[in-house]
């Protein structure tokens, strides 16, 4: 069974009042690589045991090669990064990941995080709230996991593959 039905349009560029999610290209390699780094500590914390992300050495280039490989499978629909930028695109101030599920029980696995400087500011839950709405009202998904948030990664780990 594919990923997403083979009509579907991804619903990308979305504007809100506090940020722009977009696809993420090779292009945003400057401002992400400074998001990753400057939030490495707080992303390690969230991702790291499960993604080995991001690595303390982690170069530009590796995170070049990374943004590559997002935008690369967005460009196959396999999977997707949106990149979550200041409305006037200058600052990159976290990511969205819109996965196939590797185990059993959804039709996606969601991620997202936010850069540590915007931790206080409210935008993360902002984002939560829009990316829940977003993805239960306009992708084809019956069910969506987020891992990391409505059951740890511990738990998500255990579940059956698919």
């Amino acid at each position: 069974m594919a990923f997403l039905p083979r009509g579907f349009v991804v619903p990308a560029p979305v504007e809100q009042p506090r940020f722009t999610l977009r696809h993420i290209t090779v292009h945003d390699v400057v401002r992400d690589y400074d998001a990753v780094m400057s939030s490495r500590e707080r992303l390690w914390e969230q991702f790291g045991e499960v993604w080995g992300w991001p690595a303390a050495d982690l170069t530009i280039e590796q995170d070049l090669i990374d943004l590559a490989w997002h935008q690369k499978e967005g460009d196959l629909r396999r999977a997707f990064n949106f990149a979550v930028l200041s409305p006037d695109g200058g600052r990159l101030l976290g990511c969205v990941y819109v996965d196939p599920p590797e185990k059993a029980g959804a039709d996606a696995d969601v991620a997202f995080w936010v850069r540590t400087s915007e931790a206080e500011t409210g935008l993360e839950a902002e984002l939560e709230t829009f990316v829940r709405r977003w993805l239960a009202e306009e992708w084809p998904f019956d069910a969506v996991r987020y891992p990391g948030r409505d059951l740890s990664w511990a738990e998500w780990e255990a579940l059956p593959d698919r």
